[in-house]
């Protein structure tokens, strides 16, 4: 099976088990996938993650984080660039998702990282996706 777009893959795996309420998600790995989901981490949006080493690219397990209520921590993931429209911003132009209650995620010169750290560091790029 030939996928072009993997970012798209992950959002959607992850979007359908919080639909389905599961606990976890398994992924394959990949190193711009393993970047978002340290970002997701640390931001707050899932409980933890671990890499499982299957003796090929390996697996993302993903613990999905629901609030007291039993509602998803992370309401909406959105793929902004995708492999045939690629959308670039500059540094100054960098989105605020939500009025920054949200996050956005650009792939860099610096690496893969937040608007908020993207800001910090004044650099732009790549925008992978949106997440709240």
């Amino acid at each position: 099976m030939s996928m072009t777009d993997t970012v798209a893959d992950y959002l959607t795996r992850v979007r359908n088990a919080l639909h389905a309420r599961h606990s976890k998600v398994d992924i394959p790995a990949s190193k711009m996938k393993k970047s978002l989901t340290r970002i997701l981490k640390e931001y707050g949006y899932i409980k933890d993650y671990i890499i499982i080493d299957d003796h090929m690219n390996g697996i993302i397990r993903l613990y999905l984080k629901y609030d007291s209520d039993g509602s998803s921590v992370i309401s909406g993931l959105k793929r902004i660039s995708s492999p045939g429209l690629r959308r670039y911003v500059k540094s100054v132009d960098i989105p605020r998702v939500y009025n920054n209650l949200g996050l956005a995620i650009l792939s860099t010169p610096k690496g893969v990282i937040s608007d908020r750290d993207a800001r910090a560091l004044n650099v732009g790029g790549e925008v992978v996706c949106y997440v709240w």
